[in-house]
């Protein structure tokens, strides 16, 4: 079976770290909640470090600093209604995964959010690749709805893997 999540290290720390594994498992326990299926499904995953991510900030965003996470849908998944669930994509067929997307993870800042929150590095980048992944699924945080959606859905999936509310 193919991989879920395929994962380009340029920090060496996530590999030391077990990004790969991590990843992969954040990710589909992230579909299985939304009811699909891990196969079918592919997300590339950048570890970097805080250079490159503030790099891609400015590039994509117009922020030129460091943030912990990015995502980029390889398309529009958003629902119309504030607070309403995304349109699901459908997998695709044996050997042609449907391309979910893009997530970039940046080392220092990830790091230094579990130190400052008291929480462990994996638990938090964990809820970070949740959080990824359901933005290119077309959950998101803008409207009031869609952000109260998004974190009921990101607590009950990492609930299921044994971690904690990270809103508490």
């Amino acid at each position: 079976m193919e991989p879920l999540v395929d994962t380009l290290i340029e920090d060496a720390r996530w590999a030391a770290f077990g990004l790969e594994d991590l990843a992969e498992a954040a990710a589909a326990a992230t579909l299985a909640a939304a009811g699909l299926p891990a196969e079918g499904f592919e997300i590339s995953l950048l570890g970097c470090d805080d250079r490159r991510i503030a790099d891609l900030n400015a590039d994509f965003r117009g922020k030129p600093q460091p943030t912990n996470v990015l995502s980029w849908p390889s398309e529009e998944r958003a629902a119309d209604t504030d607070g309403a669930r995304p349109a699901l994509p459908r997998p695709g067929p044996a050997g042609m995964p449907e391309e979910l997307g893009d997530i970039a993870i940046a080392w220092e800042t990830c790091e230094r959010e579990a130190a400052e929150q008291g929480k462990p590095l994996r638990d938090h980048v964990t809820h970070l690749v949740v959080h990824g992944t359901l933005h290119l699924l077309g959950y998101d945080h803008v409207r009031d709805g869609d952000a109260a959606l998004m974190e009921r859905t990101e607590v009950r999936i990492l609930e299921a893997m044994g971690l904690s509310n990270p809103y508490e």
